[in-house]
């Protein structure tokens, strides 16, 4: 079994040791190999990566000491994997699709979990995978773990700060978006003039930005936060330059996040691709009894 370092990690959650080998579940986009990176920094000696084709850039190679390329689906190649690769603590990073769930070819033991599952979510999804982890030894430290500098803070994000009118519809997409996002439909809510456009559905959040800039046109607030009671090993929210494109082409005036529970990726770039857009970039805090 893999050792341990002793030096924590200060998550906003609890400290965390630093392990000797990490295991790292990579899904989509930049979030996984930042996370490698900033985990080797940290002193993390082996990192593994668990990538899936079609779904994990493989820019994950150049900072894993190990990549293990696999198919969505294959637990059973998933557990033997993790068991060759002798890593006891491991994080999942990085954006799964939601319609991957359309496109799967399980194996046995992951149809039999997504037959056992009454209601499919990320929640849900990687949560009953994490239980069936466990079987090989394995725990999951937070999503943010190695990344906690990274955590949005409090406080105006970019040069511009919001008008009243986009202040008024942050506290209303705050409000609205802790509702939907506890009953799993999800974490991202687009406000216009005190109107509800978009709610993230199923697509995820670029298309429900999509959809908001096609509905209402120039001038609305996008909010995002963290469903009540998260489980903050997955799908913690993140923000990178992908969405930015996404905001610039529907014409997005404000973008809000919740403090202590967002990823900003490359957040001197987000601040400036903000101020190019004359974008109000901010996050805010939630109140206690709300923030799960």
């Amino acid at each position: 079994m893999a050792g341990r370092a002793m030096m924590p990690v200060m998550s906003s959650l609890s400290p965390v040791e630093i392990p000797a080998a990490l295991g790292l579940i990579a899904g989509g986009g930049s979030y996984p190999w930042q996370l490698a990176r900033s985990a080797r920094a940290q002193g993390v000696r082996r990192v593994v990566a668990f990538a899936f084709k079609g779904h994990t850039e493989r820019v994950i190679q150049k900072y894993a000491d190990e990549t293990i390329w696999l198919r969505m689906g294959q637990v059973e190649v998933l557990k033997e994997a993790i068991r060759n690769a002798d890593v006891r603590q491991m994080v999942m990073a990085g954006r799964i699709r939601p319609t991957v769930l359309f496109h799967l070819r399980p194996d046995a033991r992951a149809l039999a979990i997504l037959n056992s599952l009454p209601t499919k979510n990320a929640h849900t999804l990687f949560g009953a995978l994490a239980e069936e982890l466990k079987g090989v030894g394995v725990d999951f430290l937070p999503a943010c773990a190695f990344m906690e500098t990274e955590m949005a803070a409090a406080g105006p994000l970019a040069s511009r700060v919001p008008t009243p009118r986009e202040a008024a519809d942050i506290q209303l997409g705050a409000q609205v978006a802790k509702v939907t996002s506890g009953l799993d439909i999800g974490q991202t809510v687009v406000i216009k003039n005190g109107t509800v456009l978009a709610v993230e559905g199923f697509e995820g959040t670029d298309e429900t930005i999509r959809r908001a800039g096609r509905l209402g046109g120039a001038g609305a607030v996008v909010v995002k936060v963290a469903k009540r009671g998260h489980d903050m090993r997955f799908d913690i929210p993140v923000i990178g330059p992908q969405t930015f494109r996404v905001l610039k082409k529907a014409r997005i005036s404000c973008l809000a996040v919740e403090a202590g529970r967002t990823i900003l990726l490359e957040r001197e770039k987000l601040a400036a691709a903000a101020d190019r857009l004359g974008l109000a970039f901010l996050a805010f805090d939630t109140p206690r009894e709300e923030s799960g």
